[in-house]
């Protein structure tokens, strides 16, 4: 079955994850996504992670997958010209130099879209391509910094740490990127007329920190670290249990708590004045804490979760990823694919996202040797014969 995006082309010449991500999103959902890399290293993806045998890392061969490899030095006149070449033929560019890079090698926005007025390019930077701090370099440890989400990570008095992945703005970004890119191409369709995509690696995590933008301008209200707990709301945390265990509650409204006091066979504690609201036990926050802690307490993880699910109150154990390759949910819902590589043999990557209905996603291959389709890509696209295709290599123009 072809996939919704089949018959777009995508040349991605960005690095590590941000912009990447996008094109790997693309890719599962049948668009061709050319990975344009630099010759005799590549993307310094390749190196970030765990080794393999086949001389990539495990975050490369998930994270690349469905593309193809060409190489190509954008910094040459000759590599250049080639590009330009295949921007004409293409419907997308993902990029993330920092702001001016591209125009510094002719390359900029405005110069591609005089070869193809329906080019989208999606530009990722640490900052944006305006603002005062759009020469300034960073990555995603940088933009959870930045944002205010690294300073809201980690318990109350003690020192922030990281929020559960170092990566987590990167793939935010290439999120947001992928939602741009398809907007744009909807409007190329209508209109002919192509654009540019900026986003700011900070920008998307902000974008989703609920309420506090607006809570501090209202307000005057500043978050400070909570640890497991959650803002407004109680319980709404995670307890450890009589075998060691973790588990996350979930309790945002007054439904909720009738369901969890019940599981907890205290159904007193729905009509005590003290905790009859959200508000309430907000205000004391501690005391409802405790009540649901020393519960916790005194059951195995297990025995916790059938009780919960027998009063339909949300609850799950924290999972590990041990837990996860055993889950029945995580294999009913085929969240973990595997794919066979002939690099590396059998490679379990996470799932492709969304699952639709008429068009599923597919994953062809992990991600790919350095320049494995310079051959295919420039014989067949661009015209180059062999003879000039092995003059470009012995010059590394590719």
């Amino acid at each position: 079955m072809a996939g919704p995006l089949e018959g777009i082309r995508v040349l991605d010449i960005a690095t590590f994850v941000a912009a990447p991500f996008c094109g790997t999103i693309m890719a599962e959902f049948g668009a061709e996504v050319i990975k344009i890399e630099q010759p005799g290293e590549g993307d310094s993806l390749r190196r970030f992670g765990t080794m393999t045998d086949s001389g990539d890392t495990l975050v490369w061969l998930s994270e690349a997958r469905n593309k193809k490899s060409v190489t190509l030095d954008l910094r040459t006149p000759e590599g250049a010209a080639m590009f330009r070449q295949l921007v004409a033929k293409a419907d997308v560019v993902l990029e993330n130099f920092r702001p001016g890079t591209m125009e510094k090698w002719g390359l900029g926005y405005a110069a591609l879209a005089e070869i193809n007025p329906r080019l989208v390019m999606l530009q990722v930077s640490a900052y944006g391509q305006t603002g005062p701090l759009r020469d300034k370099p960073g990555f995603a440890r940088i933009a959870h910094a930045f944002s205010g989400l690294a300073y809201l990570a980690g318990e109350p008095g003690r020192p922030p740490v990281v929020p559960g992945s170092t990566s987590l703005a990167d793939y935010m970004s290439g999120l947001f990127g992928a939602v741009g890119v398809l907007m744009a191409l909807r409007h190329a369709e209508r209109t002919g007329e192509g654009q540019s995509i900026d986003i700011a690696l900070y920008e998307s995590i902000f974008r989703v920190l609920d309420e506090l933008a607006p809570a501090y301008d209202k307000f005057g209200y500043q978050r400070e670290r909570m640890g497991p707990d959650t803002v407004n709301v109680v319980p709404h945390s995670h307890y450890e249990t009589r075998d060691g265990a973790w588990v996350a509650l979930a309790c945002s409204n007054e439904r909720m708590w009738e369901r969890l006091c019940k599981a907890m066979a205290r159904p007193d504690l729905i009509t005590d004045p003290r905790y009859a609201s959200t508000r309430q036990r907000d205000a004391h926050r501690a005391e409802v804490n405790g009540i649901v802690a020393d519960w916790a307490r005194s059951m195995d993880a297990d025995a916790l979760l059938a009780v919960c699910d027998a009063n339909d109150a949300p609850a799950s154990k924290l999972l590990n990823i041990a837990d996860i390759f055993e889950n029945p949910q995580y294999a009913a819902r085929e969240n973990l694919r595997t794919i066979d590589d002939p690099r590396v043999g059998r490679l379990v990557v996470p799932g492709p996202l969304p699952r639709m209905s008429r068009t599923p996603s597919e994953l062809r291959t992990a991600g790919p040797e350095l320049g494995s389709s310079n051959a295919d890509i420039y014989g067949e696209l661009l015209g180059i014969d062999a003879d000039m295709l092995a003059d470009l290599k012995q010059r590394r123009i590719i």
